[in-house]
């Protein structure tokens, strides 16, 4: 599934115009530029079906009444290191970058700090937060449900119950972070998306059927198909488990979820930041860290493949690249934000 590549367009000023739509479209300013901030990074990574390609259905949602455009989370449960919070369906990005900063801020006194957020709005690429925390030393965590629809089949199952269920953490190792995002299912809904708007299919069979064959064509999702969890047919007791997790921890911990019915792009979040220093050391953390991630570069590749990498590496090398020469958007994209550019006043980049 190769990404078609467009112009390059520098980092700065795709955020300026992310940020400039998502204002015009009437979110406050900071909550505007946290989402273009989130987006852009995501795009910046190679993550693009969770990059700027979200902005048109989050503008749609904006226009729909289904996000939030103002204020603040509901405080729940605040005891220092652990807070709950009803998102009230403000946008994900700016809820999930504030959590953090709020842990970021307590972390040195408690060791760790976790924040349950329920009800909040789609938070985009979960890579895309994790750089903040490894710079500073910290580990974070995410785990995110989206309990507003299912299209995930439990293993041995064929009626969807539960979403793609991503989780994320990054940790610093003395060198680049490591930097893991991934999902509890094979494929993510946006991914299936994309392809059936393109009339594309996947490599590989990771859906299922509403009769339970594996299919490539992301078009079945349409006829009571479902995605795959982790491991497909043979092992999908790994992904069924993972999302299971995902799931209680994000909806549980908060106490807003599925049991209360609700629709569209809403997501739950449990992520926790751990500070090494409050252990045996961040030096320590860095040696040890730092030694696994050196035995898995250590490894032979397999015949035809490249050296082995971490999680997070070809990412931080596209970072770095798209700092230094512009971002890579794929194509299409610029031009589906083009009629929202028009219509709210904005000049495009």
């Amino acid at each position: 599934m190769e990404s078609r590549v467009g112009d390059r367009h520098e980092a700065g000023a795709l955020r300026r115009f992310a940020a400039d739509l998502f204002a015009a479209a009437g979110l406050e300013a900071p909550k505007a530029e946290a989402v273009a901030d989130i987006l852009v990074e995501a795009d910046m990574l190679g993550h693009d079906t969770h990059g700027l390609e979200l902005a048109v259905r989050y503008l749609g949602e904006i226009e729909a009444g289904s996000m939030t455009l103002s204020g603040d989370p509901e405080v729940l449960s605040d005891r220092g290191a652990c807070l709950a919070w009803n998102g009230r369906r403000l946008p994900g990005p700016w809820l999930v970058t504030r959590a953090m900063e709020t842990a970021f801020e307590r972390v040195a006194q408690y060791g760790t700090v976790s924040v349950a957020i329920g009800n909040g709005h789609h938070i985009g690429c979960l890579a895309a937060y994790l750089r903040r925390a490894a710079e500073r030393g910290l580990v974070l965590s995410i785990h995110s449900s989206a309990p507003g629809i299912a299209t995930v089949a439990p293993f041995g199952g064929l009626r969807a119950a539960l979403s793609p269920a991503p989780f994320s953490i990054g940790f610093p190792t003395g060198g680049d972070p490591v930097m893991i995002d991934v999902s509890a299912s094979i494929t993510t809904n946006n991914m299936a998306m994309r392809l059936s708007r393109e009339g594309r299919r996947y490599d590989r069979p990771w859906l299922m059927s509403a009769e339970g064959e594996a299919s490539d064509d992301p078009a079945v999702l349409q006829r009571g198909g479902t995605v795959l969890p982790a491991g497909g047919q043979d092992h999908g007791q790994k992904g069924y488990g993972w999302a299971l997790t995902a799931e209680a921890l994000s909806q549980g911990l908060s106490g807003q979820g599925r049991a209360d019915g609700p629709k569209g792009m809403v997501n739950a979040v449990f992520l926790q930041v751990i500070d090494p220093a409050a252990f045996a050391g961040l030096d320590a953390f860095t040696r040890q860290a730092g030694a696994i991630a050196d035995g898995c570069r250590a490894s032979p590749p397999r015949p035809g493949l490249g050296p082995v990498r971490l999680p997070g590496e070809a990412g931080l090398r596209r970072y770095r690249d798209a700092e230094a020469k512009g971002v890579a958007l794929r194509e299409g994209i610029l031009d589906a934000l083009r009629p929202w550019a028009g219509k709210l006043g904005v000049a495009m980049p």
